[in-house]
Formats: structure tokens, C-alpha cells, sequence
């Protein structure tokens, strides 16, 4: 087994796709073949599975894929402290919900972040997905909320992508409004106030069932309704028509400015955020370093 061997493994499961990932790593998609197969037989495992949606790993793929990042993380890191050589481009990412707090860690990890090549991605998405992402080891953390309605569905996603959740916080429902809107000087909000005015959520695709919404009270019927599929286009809606949407409170004036308030919703309702991590991957060291920051950040940000 050679190091060189691990990171085919790894920018396989990455790509996806054995041809991809041949051009990524600059060798002919016969040798990277060539070389899995003889990983695979020396090891006495099956490590990738050929499907309609192109390559997956098996169970002790997923086994063997954590211990292979481990390794060569560890190589990059003795390489970038004690050689001169450069060192290999490093390998990050996240999958989220709609949450400005999970892009502000994310600045700070690069900020941090000491070296002249990496690929860093943070993909804004939809439940489902973020699921799928950590499932099958496109994202190293998926960031996403549960309560008491939707909690016995996402967690049987969780359990049979054996995944785990991990909680950061519980918050109390805010609405975010424009700090122009009438309610954004009251102290609290009900639903009744919110009646005339427009609310937003994002859409959820081919999986838009109210357990996978973002917004709780997802159930309640209401007469204006906008659905959109990112944060910015949200935003600017909530200043340009008076609406709002309901989330957790935590806000980020560094990102998004004093234009958009958040103001306390009278329900009788709790939001538990958390990261959720594939079972049997161990993080990798920037794994826990965003982790922290997200931490941090929610520490400032949460109202």
C-alpha cells in the first residue's frame, strides 16, 4: 500500500467518478483502475461499487476512506512543517442550511488558513441534500436544524446513512424582517401580526415535504407565500416586500449588515441546530477547527 494509492482513493470518492478523478490527478483512466484493483486485492476489501449514479463506496470503503484522509492529512502536515517541498492541496467541505453563521466560520477558517493551495466548498442546499452529501463523503459536516415535529423523520435519514448528529445550540423561533418593517421595533411577534405580510422559505426541490423544511411551522397556512432557492434573493425580498421568515436568531451583521432585524416569535416552539458527521469517519483536523468556530461564532452572533 503507498500513499500514492491513498489519495486515488480519496479524489475517487470525491469525483465520483473514475474518469474525472483520472484527470484531476493527471494519470490515464486505465492506471487509476490498474491501481484501485491492486489497493482492493491487497487489502482484501471491495472499496468502490459501480452504480447508475456513477461510483459509490461500500460500507468498508467508508471505513477505509477515513483512515486514508488521517493518513495523508498527517503526510501534508509533516510535509508543510518540516520540508521545503509543497505540499498537497488540501480538501474541505461543507454542506449547510440557509444559516449566515455556518459562512462566517467558514471565513474564518480561511482566514486561518495557512497555505497557497486548497479547495475549500461550502454548498448552501437543501436537507435532503446535505444529508446525501454527508452520506456518501461529499461534505465532511452537513449543518441542519431538528424540533419535535420533524425529528422522528430526519432521524431516520440519519440512522440509515449512519450518520450522527451533533447538537451546537437550542433557540427559541425569531422572525427575520427589514429593520424597516413596522414590527422590527416591537418586542415579540405572533402569527397573527405576521398575517399581512408576504413569507418567504426556501424551496427543497424534489423533497419539499414540511419535515424538510428549514422554516418550522411549515404546516400553517398562509396567504402571501414565496419560496426561493438561496439566502441573498431571501434577503433582499424581506427588505424590498416587507416579508419574513422564520428561523433561530442568530444573524450576522458583519455579512449581512443593520438591514435585517430579528425579532422574537410567540409560539410555543424549540430549534435545535447541530452537525451531523458520518459515523465511521474520523474528522480531520480542519473538521474540528471549523467545528470550534462555529461555536465561536454562534457564542457572538446568537440573540
Amino acid at each position: 500500500m503507498t500513499l500514492q494509492q491513498l489519495k486515488y482513493v480519496i479524489e475517487v470518492a470525491r469525483s465520483r467518478s473514475i474518469s474525472k478523478a483520472a484527470q484531476n490527478l493527471f494519470i490515464s483512466q486505465p492506471s487509476l483502475s490498474n491501481a484501485l484493483k491492486e489497493l482492493e486485492k491487497e487489502i482484501g476489501i471491495r472499496i468502490f461499487m459501480r452504480t447508475n449514479k456513477g461510483i459509490i463506496l461500500t460500507p468498508e470503503g467508508e471505513e477505509f476512506l477515513g483512515y486514508a484522509r488521517q493518513v495523508v492529512e498527517q503526510v501534508a502536515l509533516l510535509e508543510n512543517r518540516y520540508t521545503n517541498t509543497q505540499s498537497i492541496q488540501q480538501h474541505f467541505s461543507v454542506s449547510a442550511q440557509h444559516y449566515a453563521f455556518a459562512v462566517s466560520a467558514f471565513v474564518r477558517l480561511l482566514k486561518d488558513y495557512k497555505r497557497d493551495e486548497y479547495e475549500f466548498t461550502l454548498r448552501e442546499t437543501r436537507t435532503y441534500e446535505i444529508i446525501e452529501d454527508v452520506k456518501n463523503l461529499r461534505s465532511e459536516i452537513g449543518i441542519l436544524y431538528v424540533n419535535d415535529f420533524n425529528s422522528n423523520v430526519i432521524n431516520k435519514f440519519l440512522r440509515e446513512g449512519n450518520l450522527v448528529f451533533h447538537e451546537l445550540f437550542e433557540a427559541k423561533p425569531h422572525v427575520f424582517i427589514s429593520s424597516g418593517n413596522p414590527l422590527a421595533k416591537q418586542e415579540f411577534v405572533t402569527l397573527s401580526d405576521l398575517i399581512p405580510y408576504p413569507y418567504l422559505s426556501f424551496e427543497q426541490g424534489d423533497y419539499n415535504s414540511f419535515y424538510f423544511s428549514e422554516e418550522i411551522l411549515s404546516t400553517i397556512s398562509r396567504p402571501k407565500n414565496i419560496r426561493v432557492s438561496d439566502r441573498a434573493t431571501l434577503f433582499n425580498l424581506l427588505i424590498g416586500l416587507n416579508g419574513y421568515t422564520i428561523s433561530t436568531g442568530v444573524i450576522s451583521q458583519k455579512l449581512n449588515g443593520k438591514d435585517i432585524v430579528s425579532v422574537p416569535l410567540r409560539v410555543d416552539e424549540r430549534i435545535t441546530v447541530g452537525y451531523i458527521t458520518h459515523k465511521n469517519i474520523e474528522n480531520t483536523p480542519l473538521a474540528n477547527i471549523y467545528i470550534e468556530y462555529l461555536k465561536e461564532t454562534i457564542a457572538e452572533e446568537q440573540v
